[in-house]
């Protein structure tokens, strides 16, 4: 039996989309939040590709909401989670590293514009 993979190709429009890998038959997936399924998970074969199927997840609106949101995808017969993707939103939180990265970076820039003013005004 081959193994069954899934991997993200993006997410547009609202839209995630992926290929899943593996499986000789249609699987059935399931796509949970909050332990909870949701609906608008859609599963189609690729054409002229064995054994390769086009999966697209519709993120639903009210599954967004401040903070960070984690979906995990499911094969339905077997319960295996075979991806999961992870939306944030809002306002940043301040333990989030990226914010963090972020603000050092504005500082450093900030700091760069000062110490060549003060070289310019040195120099006169």
């Amino acid at each position: 039996m081959p193994e069954t993979t899934l991997t993200k190709t993006r997410i547009r429009a609202g839209v995630w989309e992926g290929v899943l890998t593996g499986p000789a038959a249609l699987p059935v997936l399931d796509v949970m939040h909050l332990e909870k399924a949701i609906d608008g998970v859609k599963v189609v074969a690729i054409p002229d590709r064995p054994n390769d199927f086009a999966v697209q997840v519709a993120i639903p609106v009210d599954a967004l909401s401040e903070g960070v949101q984690t979906f995990l995808i499911r094969n339905r017969s077997t319960g295996e989670t075979l991806a999961h993707f992870t939306i944030i939103t809002g306002v940043a939180m301040e333990d989030d590293l990226r914010a963090e990265i972020d603000l050092l970076r504005a500082e450093l820039d900030m700091l760069k514009r000062a110490f060549r003013r003060h070289c310019l005004e040195s120099a006169m």
